[in-house]
């Protein structure tokens, strides 16, 4: 029988299978390695583009912020027009306040009653006089008691002379407002 040498045949089949096996291996690799590059950028590019979406954000909420801060400044003013104009109003409002005091204190004083001094205190009135007796004390505090703008008459002194025939005394009155129709000025009680 003949002899046929088949290892170069197997070896050139190695050599091919190699190659073949090298070239697969490199076009695996080169494709791997373009796959991860395109990973690579493609992750890159939406964390620039969240980067970007987070920086506008960012600018918008300063812009935000800016806006409250002036929005806050501007109602901060606008309590304080409110508060003055709720100042002038009540200034408004009390304005005849001090006509019709000195009026209902004159008009409700009866004879043989003088009067010496009257303080003020907010809406607490302090009255010191003296009378001929003390019943036109107590005359003179059921008149103050039927006012619309005088209330809560309470005696604090009486003293009598020696003779029993004048009495010194101190009373006390809270001013008040009576109902709308009045404070718009139609004439209060008279």
């Amino acid at each position: 029988m003949a002899r046929i040498n088949l290892l170069p045949w197997r070896e050139e089949r190695r050599r091919q299978l190699t190659q073949e096996f090298i070239r697969q291996a490199a076009l695996a690799a080169v494709l791997a390695g373009a796959a991860g590059a395109y990973a690579w950028y493609h992750a890159t590019g939406l964390l620039e583009a969240q980067e970007a979406r987070n920086a506008y954000l960012e600018d918008q909420i300063a812009v935000l912020s800016e806006e409250i801060r002036e929005i806050e400044e501007i109602e901060a003013k606008r309590e304080e027009l409110i508060s003055r104009m709720e100042i002038v109003q009540d200034l408004q409002r009390r304005r005849p306040q001090a006509v019709h005091l000195f009026d209902q204190i004159a008009e409700h004083l009866p004879d043989g009653v003088h009067l010496a001094a009257l303080w003020q205190s907010d809406d607490d009135l302090t009255v010191q006089g003296w009378a001929e007796s003390n019943a036109r004390v107590s005359a003179y505090m059921r008149n103050l008691d039927s006012s619309d703008w005088l209330t809560e008459p309470r005696i604090e002194v009486i003293e009598t002379d020696d003779d029993d025939r004048v009495s010194s005394f101190t009373l006390h009155l809270a001013q008040t407002m009576p109902g709308d129709e009045e404070d718009n000025g139609d004439g209060g009680d008279r």
